[in-house]
């Protein structure tokens, strides 16, 4: 099992900037990606961004330039930096944390933290 915690959601105005934090615990050693999705109201969870273990990394066309995952292997957490951020931002975000062998190919089980409120105003 893997236990994600996420912290850093919170109101902010359009231009803001926020940091999303993603801790892992417990059996890491079982995956090698995590990353993060979000869901707005009426919409489905969608790819914000991910990295995994060798640091690559991928990034939703709507946020890319605006938006930068990151780890710290010594703590075991993963970082969203999101800059400039938009009304359309708004959503609950949600850390991710699998096993993939490519890009579309997630083998395993698929480890859900409780999701993180990100509002942003105009």
């Amino acid at each position: 099992q893997v236990q994600l915690v996420e912290s850093g959601g919170g109101l902010v105005q359009a231009g803001g900037s926020l940091r999303l934090s993603c801790a892992a615990s417990g059996s890491i050693f079982s995956i090698n990606t995590i990353g993060w999705y979000r869901q707005a109201p009426g919409k489905q969870r969608e790819l914000v961004a991910v990295i995994t273990t060798g640091e690559t990394t991928n990034y939703a066309d709507s946020v890319k330039d605006r938006f930068t995952i990151s780890r710290d292997n010594d703590k075991n957490t993963v970082y969203l930096q999101m800059n400039s951020l938009k009304p359309e931002d708004t959503a609950v975000y949600y850390c991710a944390a699998y096993r993939r062998i490519s890009p579309s190919i997630i083998v395993g089980t698929t480890y859900w933290g409780q999701g993180t409120q990100v509002t942003v105003s105009s």
